[in-house]
């Protein structure tokens, strides 16, 4: 397994790279950030990292694998589908990077199921085998659920900054139009997200995360527009889809500079005009790499409205 690369998380660490100034939130002025003790990426990445036996390869390709993590018992396991972060770039982060995360939900109950895709850094990432990726990963629980005892009946996501996105597109995809390449019949369903510190809106993210993180990748991200599909944002954003049946819970730290709150904000009522079911959290003194540290207030939260919404 690749581990995330320090140095280029360390681009994403609210310590060392602050937004710019003309798209910090007006309610968080800059100097808030350093009046705080926020996590950084080596304080989550120093830690004994955790490790799970079960591995699941769903295709011949490099990221083509799943890691299973199960809770102590013989189930049936409830299971959350994760989805990583790293603005969607492997060079940034991999799956790796949920571990610590992943293995908190086991020791609660919660099977995790850890999906890998392709950068947009990486050959045939982008638009659309980023998302045939994603797809694939999620699909493929149900061929091995009777192996692990994972139960069906419902199931979570759990996405964090690029996997928000991600996590609230698999649960969009019976939305999808079927002129649409990333159309597929009968996708997995999902009964709630939880986007945390996601970056679901694209078009709208875009001006307001670093510019490496997303501007500076979205025609690889989205493809590029045509005259079947004027509009790339059409079958790529979670927003562009709306209503759809997942319940959908936006987590943001209140002084998270990659993905401000006032996003997750934005998509949530955005969500609730269009009639579905959603929420929004905000977490006081709390940055992006606390929303999937265990032991903090940001993600005992998470974990709670997980372990809720898949409970008997």
């Amino acid at each position: 397994m690749r581990l995330p690369s320090l140095a280029a998380l360390a681009c994403l660490t609210l310590t060392a790279c602050h937004a710019p100034p003309d798209t910090t939130p007006a309610a968080e002025p800059a100097q808030q950030t350093n009046d705080l003790d926020l996590m950084t990426w080596p304080d989550l990445l120093s830690r004994p990292r955790p490790t799970t036996q079960h591995q699941v390869r769903i295709g011949p390709g490099e990221t083509d694998v799943v890691d299973v993590w199960l809770p102590d018992g013989d189930g049936p396991h409830p299971v959350v589908i994760m989805v990583h972060g790293g603005c969607w770039q492997k060079s940034i982060a991999d799956r790796t990077l949920m571990d610590f995360a992943a293995d908190a939900l086991r020791q609660q109950g919660l099977a995790v199921w850890n999906i890998e895709y392709r950068g947009v850094d990486e050959t045939g990432g982008g638009y659309p085998g980023t998302y045939e990726d994603v797809a694939r990963a999620a699909d493929a629980l149900r061929d091995h659920a009777d192996t692990f005892n994972l139960k069906l009946d419902r199931i979570g996501a759990f996405g964090h900054s690029a996997g928000g996105h991600l996590a609230l597109w698999l649960a969009a995809r019976p939305k999808l139009p079927k002129s649409s390449p990333l159309w597929k019949p009968d996708p997995l369903h999902l009964d709630v997200v939880v986007n945390s510190g996601g970056l679901a809106d694209l078009e709208m993210s875009a001006p307001v995360t670093q510019e490496g993180c997303l501007a500076a990748i979205l025609d690889t991200l989205t493809g590029i527009p045509s005259g079947d599909r004027p509009d790339v944002f059409s079958d790529t954003s979670p927003d562009r889809l709306l209503p759809f049946a997942a319940r959908q819970v936006s987590v943001n730290g209140e002084q998270d500079r990659i993905a401000p709150p006032r996003l997750g904000q934005a998509y949530t009522q955005e969500a609730l005009g269009a009639g579905s079911q959603a929420a929004f959290e905000q977490v006081p003194e709390t940055g992006h790499v606390e929303l999937i540290a265990p032991g903090t207030d940001a993600f005992a939260l998470q974990a709670a409205i997980l372990a809720d919404a898949l409970s008997d």
